[in-house]
């Protein structure tokens, strides 16, 4: 065990730390992870350890929001690597439960969030945003935090997240932190790992896209849909496969943005680049990671 982090593996030791913690008048946070730890997911630790008094994070790779033919079995497991990084990050306690502990025999129950679920990434996945809002919510409820923090990189999912704890009054304050990225643009991601040395030369493209739309978004007299179309070209000319879409939209409804776009407007894509599906957004107009 890390020096400084616990490591528990059923709810009921750790519903009994937090709730030990919280007799001492210390705030909890949880920052909800996968596994497959890197700076992303650090500076998500660092964050809620500023934030709050004591960080929990939790690593669980849920098989409710991998599609048949997904790479469930093949995603990276690691518990003693991950539990090292989170130590460093400031964490106090890694929950990390088993899966009949999360979805025990007879589970049947499936949260839904609605049209937030529905675009982007949702058209594409069916059912990975309501495994993503169902194991949230089971998260939330066994550590029962005051706050807890996700990526920007996957902003669909953190609206999602962020609609599911306002209508479910969950009493849980849903942060979001700015995306981490590599020096030429790349936004970290577990599944970075799946691109060969060609692969990863020509990755950044995504998000050098991104960029230039949210630019010609804003421009005056644009034509948004021929600036959609121009960062789609710009993506499978750099080499990738496919493009899953590429979008500007409304950032708290997620809807097709209306011009003139403003600062309430986010640019996002999804693109196949090998063996990885690469997700990325910026902010319209940019501003910054």
């Amino acid at each position: 065990m890390p020096p400084g982090l616990e490591i528990l593996h059923a709810t009921e030791d750790v519903r009994r730390r937090v709730a030990g913690w919280r007799a001492d008048g210390l705030s909890v946070g949880l920052v909800p992870t996968m596994g497959a730890i890197h700076d992303g997911h650090l500076a998500l630790v660092r964050e809620a350890a500023a934030g709050s008094d004591r960080v929990v994070a939790s690593l669980f790779v849920n098989p409710k929001q991998f599609a048949p033919g997904e790479d469930f079995s093949a995603y990276p497991r690691d518990e003693v690597g991950d539990a090292a990084l989170i130590a460093s990050a400031g964490g106090d306690l890694l929950f990390a439960p088993p899966g009949e502990t999360v979805y025990p025999e007879g589970f049947s129950t499936a949260v839904s969030v609605g049209a937030l679920s529905e675009g982007l990434c949702g058209a594409f996945r069916p059912g990975h945003f309501e495994g993503v809002a169902t194991v949230v919510a089971k998260l939330l409820n066994m550590v029962r935090p005051d706050a807890a923090w996700f990526g920007e990189k996957d902003f669909q999912q953190l609206q999602v997240i962020r609609r599911l704890a306002r209508d479910l009054d969950l009493g849980v304050a849903v942060h979001g932190v700015p995306t981490v990225r590599e020096a030429d643009g790349l936004a970290l991601s577990s599944r970075n790992a799946y691109l060969s040395a060609e692969e990863r030369e020509a990755a950044p493209a995504l998000h050098r896209a991104l960029v230039a739309l949210a630019e010609r978004a804003v421009a005056p007299g644009a034509d948004l849909a021929r600036a959609i179309g121009e960062a789609e070209r710009s993506i499978l000319a750099a080499g990738f496969q496919r493009v899953d879409y590429v979008a500007v939209v409304d950032r708290e409804t997620l809807r097709p943005a209306d011009p003139p776009i403003g600062e309430e407007a986010r640019a996002l894509a999804a693109a196949w680049l090998g063996k990885a599906r690469l997700i990325d957004n910026v902010a319209v107009p940019p501003r910054g990671p």
